[in-house]
Parts: structure tokens; sequence; C-alpha cells
């Protein structure tokens, strides 16, 4: 019998990961709809009933997990967000005061702060941000493709981007990846098109799927082993595993000044693409093949 607060493993029988279906009661089999391993935390039992679980990590085996991976079918992404407006003092009054209720929270950490200067920081919050650039990467043979959908209004591109996506990446074979997609990518994405009124596409919908459906991939989950703590940018990844990277010009912190102050978005899509390019690398790395050359990269 599981006791409150114990941390357990269930092993399944074959090489992938092993997902957690369904806990009927504190003596009952774990049913699995497929595969390895998974560690279970903070089990609360009452009257034999486990009525609260935590899933500390649905995969334990990096090289399991990703057994059956076809690259070619695999969409690397990454998106380029920024403040809603140029500055803190452009907002309509009820976002202001929207945004000094959500700023109290950022100056817990630097009292000094006030809105107006915490206000760069807008662009990571879906409710405070938009989008200006999504750039996309794929492998078809020996080639790495790049594309990318940007611009001012953002209803635009986004409109185009999940185009591609139904027409392109509408089945259980195809997946999306990103580095901390499952934390920042996908889900502001999905926000976004529904602030802008856009169904949003079966690959980034997670309404009524199980976790065993969901065709989302993230190098940092990946990297985490489990461990839910751990974060790990893709900067020192690329540095743990020898990826050769260009000295970028600007870095994420920059991108809404460049883009409202120096108004040059080219410059913001030529960064989103290199970070798709490296996600792509780093995948490769953890699944032991080769890196992606140069003379093979094309942008679209």
């Amino acid at each position: 019998m599981f006791s409150a607060g114990e941390s357990i493993s269930i092993t399944g029988g074959n090489d992938s990961t092993f997902f957690l279906h369904e806990v009927i009661d504190s003596n009952s089999k774990i049913a699995s709809k497929k595969n390895d391993i998974f560690f279970i935390k903070n089990l609360r039992i009452n009257q034999g009933k486990v009525t609260h679980f935590f899933v500390l990590s649905l995969f334990i085996n990096l090289t399991a997990m990703l057994h059956d991976l076809e690259l070619g079918k695999v969409l690397f992404l990454d998106i380029e967000t920024v403040p809603a407006s140029a500055d803190f003092d452009k907002l309509p009054d009820n976002f202001k005061r929207l945004w000094e209720k959500k700023s109290e929270q950022l100056r817990r950490f630097d009292p000094e702060q006030t809105p107006d200067q915490l206000y760069s920081r807008a662009g990571i919050y879906a409710e405070f941000g938009k989008i200006v650039c999504v750039s996309c990467g794929f492998e078809n043979g020996k080639e790495f493709r790049l594309k990318s959908f940007y611009g001012d209004d953002e209803k635009i591109m986004l409109v185009e981007f999940v185009e591609m996506l139904n027409k392109h990446y509408n089945s259980q074979r195809h997946l999306l990846c990103a580095h901390n997609g499952k934390e920042f990518d996908f889900p502001f994405l999905a926000r976004r098109m529904l602030v802008n009124g856009i169904s949003i596409p079966k690959i980034l919908n997670l309404a009524g799927k199980k976790p065993w459906e969901i065709r989302h991939l993230d190098t940092m989950e990946l990297w985490k082993f489990g461990d839910y703590k751990h974060y790990t940018s893709l900067e020192l990844l690329t540095a743990i595993f020898d990826i050769p990277t260009p000295k970028d010009d600007i870095d994420g912190s920059q991108v809404g000044h460049v883009y409202w102050v120096e108004k040059d978005l080219e410059r913001i899509v030529t960064y989103c693409q290199k970070d798709v390019l490296t996600v792509a690398q780093l995948m490769r790395r953890y699944l032991g093949m080769p890196l992606i050359k140069d003379t093979d990269v094309f942008v679209l």
C-alpha cells in the first residue's frame, strides 16, 4: 500500500515512456497507456483512495523516450515577444492599473522598481505582450529549412502560421519542439491565438487530450530528467554539447527595445531563426546524431 508523501516508481515492460492512465485506490494496479517508467510524489491517502498526486516526471530515459522519433516529422520553433505597447504611459488606463497589480509580484524582488520601469518585462506575459515573430525549422532530407512568420500585425502573422500548421502538421505523427516550449512558446501561442479570435490548431490544442496524445517536445524538459526545479538555458546547453553558434548582437532581454525603439524587426527575425537551428542541433546531440552543416541550412 502507498503511504502519504511517498515517492514511488513504476516500471513497464517495454522500451519507452510509461504513462499513468488511472489510479483507482491505494491497493490497485496502476493502468498504463504504454511504455516504461515514471515517478509520483506527495501521494495523499484518504480512506484508501489516492486523492491527489503530482507527476514528477513522465519519463526517465532520454534515449528510450525518443526511440521512435522521426526528425522529419518534427517542427522546431521559437517565438519572440514584446510588450504590447512601446511604453507604460501609452497603455490604456485599465491596462495601466492591471499592470500595476501584476508588477507588485515583480517588485517583491526589486522593491525600488516602479511599474513604469518594470514594463520592459511585460513581453513575457501573454496578457500584456504580443508575438512579433514565429520562426520554424524542419528537416527535408539532408536540408534544414527555416521559415519565419513576422510583422507588426500579430493577427495576420498568427493566421498565416496556423494555416501552415493545419496544412502540414495536422496528424499524430507530427510534433512541435522548442526549448522551454511547454512553459513558454506553446502556451503563449495558444493564448495569443484566443485573444486574436483564431481557432487553436489541433497540434497546439491540449483540451481533452491524454498526456501521451500531446505531441510536444521540449529540449529543456528532456534535459531535466525529472528534476522539476531545474532550469538550463539554451546557451548553456550549446556550450556543454559543443554546438557552434554565431555570436548574436542581441539577446532575449533586448528584443523589446530593438522592436519598439530601433524598429528593426529583421534583426529580431535573424535572432529567432538562429535559436530554431540551435534547438534542432541540440536535439540531434541528444540523439547522438551529427550536427546539421551550415551548407545544408536554407531560409525560405
